[in-house]
């Protein structure tokens, strides 16, 4: 028999266990409260691609890149809809240049909303700017947010590795997904929400604003 205990989510490089009471709530709702609440930097996964598609690590090419799948680009719409039919507030979106970061921000918030930036940019496409990239992505997660807002960054999983040395296998972090963290000198991860989780949530609230 499964005994009651507590919920835990992660929180920096370890976890952290929220209060018995708690339990009236899933984790999943609990993190939805909390970047509806602001102060978090939400890093989210580009949405998902055609892996048919090989990267070859030349950042202007989109025909020599792993692009978004119809689905993708489905699910980058209908998630952006869904924050915002959600309320999340937002005043920061930074996006990766690799296309199926950068197209997963247009898609999600618009493209007057986001600045496409080298500090998020996928390894495989860094080169020499790997180091700073990695550096630029800890500093992102790292500085506080305006005012109950939220800052996010639309990069991909290895960076996100890299810099946390954590790993989010899809298991964790499919693509779509987001990991969602308290900045400070050391950033604490609270857990992450797919895609599919803030769409249902936003959903079960109501009907969806376009």
């Amino acid at each position: 028999m499964i005994l009651a205990r507590r919920i835990i989510l992660f929180a920096g490089f370890g976890v952290l266990a929220l209060p018995f009471h708690s339990l009236a709530q899933s984790a999943e709702e609990i993190l939805v409260a909390a970047i509806q609440d602001g102060n978090k930097v939400i890093y989210l996964r580009h949405a998902a691609t055609n892996h048919e598609q090989v990267d070859t690590g030349r950042l202007g090419d989109r025909a020599g890149q792993r692009n978004l799948s119809p689905d993708g680009i489905r699910q980058a719409e209908t998630l952006g809809r869904a924050l915002r039919s959600l309320r999340v507030p937002l005043n920061e979106i930074l996006s990766s240049p690799v296309f199926r970061a950068r197209d997963t921000a247009e898609l999600a918030f618009g493209t007057d909303e986001i600045r496409v930036t080298m500090d998020l940019v996928a390894d495989e496409y860094a080169g020499t700017h790997l180091k700073a990239m990695i550096e630029a992505t800890r500093r992102h997660l790292r500085t506080p947010t305006g005012p109950g807002m939220n800052r996010v960054l639309v990069g991909h999983r290895m960076p996100l590795e890299m810099v946390t040395g954590r790993q989010f296998p899809d298991s964790v972090l499919p693509e779509g997904a987001m990991a969602v963290f308290l900045p400070g000198p050391t950033p604490q991860l609270l857990g992450t929400l797919t895609a599919e989780r803030i769409i249902k949530a936003a959903e079960s609230r109501g009907a969806m604003r376009r």
